[in-house]
């Protein structure tokens, strides 16, 4: 399982770093294509919008086509189809050929999702918390590095970035080509046509018991990471009066912390604890964090606040295994799509709420923001709660129905 393990963390870390890799450039390179640096704003919001509302819509679909035609397939395409992207972007003359080169990264991005159900396809279940905790300090690292190398090179040729990402992403390609096994073959049997609507595995997921509200919480989670996603720069420069290298410091420190206890800290956390346990102690974690920097004063706090954000890493991890012991394996795909496009939709809507937010509490209080994010993890308890009632439940009434059967065989 070590190689395919190794590919599919390659996957996900040149993914991420594909994507980081233009954010320091994409400024420039808009104002080379449009010669308007008033526009510039609004089409580097827009772009980044482009993406995540494709991730949004083709994630589903990507996943139901893996449990159909199978993983291995699906990948390889994404993949070839990534690769030659991000060479359209590296010489994109107009500004509309850059808006399609990012949305079929955005198509081709939507991969991960099929890369989530290959992790769960081999492996077990009591392993699978630790699995996508190690997907995610691959996709930790990749926001790190992503941004530092396209500054590098951006300062030496403007597309010098995408010329990377198209390299790295042929390269996996054929690592991928070479060393991924298929972990679920076609299905020939199978009839169902693939739906195009985001959220249509939902109805089809809505009988399995505790599942829903695992789903909400997840949407809660993924919701207050935009937090600090959105604000955390930001803040630090209003706020705290940060120059861009002390900014950028506290963001790579923020990532470092983050894929560190992705890599390490999940698995004994979660087999010490288990899952439910975990992911509760991460959601405490990261509430304490928030609220702290509410109220904090000078710019060295959130330096020492790492540690609870990164705790707060493990909720995700914990919660993806949980949802995926809700599932048949034959629906793992369209499970992990469906996440993918609640994720992505909230990376669209995200960041215009905690904007709003802060820009509302700046005459109140400047830290309000913070502390509205620490409050909206508390609804994720009575989540949980009914989570675990509906399985109660279920489970209670599945027994009752066994042991009825079992009179009914032994009566005369």
């Amino acid at each position: 399982m070590r190689k395919p393990l190794f590919v599919l963390l390659a996957i996900l870390l040149i993914d991420t770093i594909g994507f980081g890799l233009i954010m320091p450039i994409l400024p420039g390179l808009l104002q080379s294509l449009t010669g308007d640096r008033a526009a510039n704003s609004f089409h580097y919001g827009a772009l980044l919008s482009v993406y995540a509302l494709m991730q949004f819509l083709c994630a589903p679909v990507l996943g139901a086509l893996s449990d159909r035609l199978g993983r291995r397939r699906v990948l390889l395409v994404s993949l070839a189809g990534a690769a030659l992207d991000y060479l359209l972007m590296a010489f994109a003359p107009t500004l509309p050929w850059l808006y399609l080169g990012r949305a079929l990264a955005g198509v081709t991005g939507a991969n991960m999702a099929v890369a989530a159900a290959y992790l769960t396809d081999i492996t077990p279940e009591d392993q699978r918390a630790a699995r996508f905790g190690q997907m995610g300090a691959a996709i930790g690292i990749g926001f790190i590095a992503g941004p530092v190398l396209g500054g590098l090179l951006g300062e030496w040729l403007l597309r010098a970035p995408f010329m990377l990402a198209a390299l790295l992403n042929g390269l996996n390609l054929l690592l991928a080509w070479r060393l991924l096994p298929e972990s679920r073959p076609a299905r020939r049997d199978e009839r169902r046509r693939v739906s195009l609507n985001a959220f249509a595995a939902l109805h089809r997921l809505h009988g399995k018991a505790g599942l829903l509200p695992l789903v909400a919480v997840y949407a809660i989670v993924t919701l207050v990471g935009q937090w600090p996603a959105t604000l955390w720069i930001l803040y630090g420069q209003e706020r705290f009066g940060w120059s861009m290298w002390i900014g950028g410091l506290s963001l790579a420190g923020y990532g470092l912390c983050h894929a560190l206890t992705q890599a390490f800290a999940i698995a004994p956390l979660v087999s010490r604890l288990g899952e439910r346990r975990a992911l509760l102690l991460g959601l405490a974690g990261d509430s304490l964090g928030l609220a702290l920097l509410s109220i904090a004063l000078s710019g060295w706090v959130p330096f020492l606040l790492l540690p609870l954000f990164a705790a707060g890493g493990l909720a995700a991890p914990a919660l993806q295994s949980m949802l995926t012991r809700r599932i048949d394996a034959h629906q793992q795909g369209e499970l992990q799509g469906t996440l993918t496009s609640i994720t992505s939709l909230i990376g669209i809507a995200g960041p215009l709420l905690v904007t709003t937010l802060y820009a509302l509490g700046q005459g109140l209080w400047p830290g309000l923001v913070w502390a509205v994010g620490a409050a909206t993890n508390l609804l994720v308890l009575p989540l949980l709660s009914g989570s675990r009632r509906k399985e109660t439940s279920t489970a209670a009434s599945a027994v009752s129905s066994t042991a009825q059967d079992n009179a009914e065989k032994q009566a005369p």
